[in-house]
């Protein structure tokens, strides 16, 4: 199958994220108008490039004192006006690596430690696209441990977040009945077949 899209023009200009139309065309060669928003700046748009790029994180830090619990964050989020249950997540920093932004963000946002986990399969701390109906974003998942003490001193004055430790109980009625981010609800659903002994266990493929 040929190229299908003839042009692609940027329509804002905003810091984080921008909205693109593309020429694109039809199966049958038909033209058409599509629109999708992304992270990246225009020369290096992976339609552009070909390249996978890497966005942002996710976060899935268990409690260092008790692997049993997993910290979770409750945040506001402006386009919903709801309070979403989400794990701590965040973007990719020009020079970091997904690890490095991972330990940023996680004191940024809960003012705890992060210390990643270094075994498991790597195929799977690679990005990931989140929805491309929509965004070229992806996102790295990194797994490790939380500790110290919770703080919201480093917080920005956009974010409103409530830090919580979940235990498996918590979680399920996290997935029953809360809003939920997807990135979220996969690794609550992780999390609930966890064995305390062997926590990261599903990462080895």
């Amino acid at each position: 199958m040929g190229k299908k899209y003839t042009a692609v023009r940027k329509l804002t200009d905003n810091r984080h994220l921008n909205l693109y139309e593309m020429d694109a065309l039809t199966n049958k060669g038909e033209p058409y108008h599509y629109y999708f928003a992304s992270r990246n700046s225009q020369e290096d748009l992976p339609l552009l490039t070909g390249k996978l790029c890497s966005n942002g994180i996710v976060i899935y830090p268990l409690w260092r004192e008790d692997p049993e619990k997993l910290v979770m964050i409750r945040q506001y989020r402006y386009p919903l006006d709801q309070w979403l249950y989400e794990l701590p997540a965040g973007l990719i920093d020009p020079g970091e690596n997904a690890e490095e932004a991972a330990v940023r963000e996680m004191k940024e946002e809960t003012g705890l430690d992060f210390f990643p986990y270094k075994g498991g399969n790597s195929s799977l701390r690679r990005p990931f696209y989140l929805g491309a109906g929509m965004t070229d974003e992806t996102s790295t998942s990194v797994f490790g441990l939380a500790g110290g003490q919770i703080s919201g001193r480093l917080r920005e004055d956009t974010e409103s977040i409530e830090v919580l430790l979940v235990d498996k109980e918590e979680a399920k009625r996290i997935l029953k009945e809360e809003r939920v981010s997807l990135r979220a609800a996969f690794l609550l659903m992780e999390f609930l077949q966890m064995d305390k002994e062997h926590p990261f266990a599903f990462l080895d493929l």
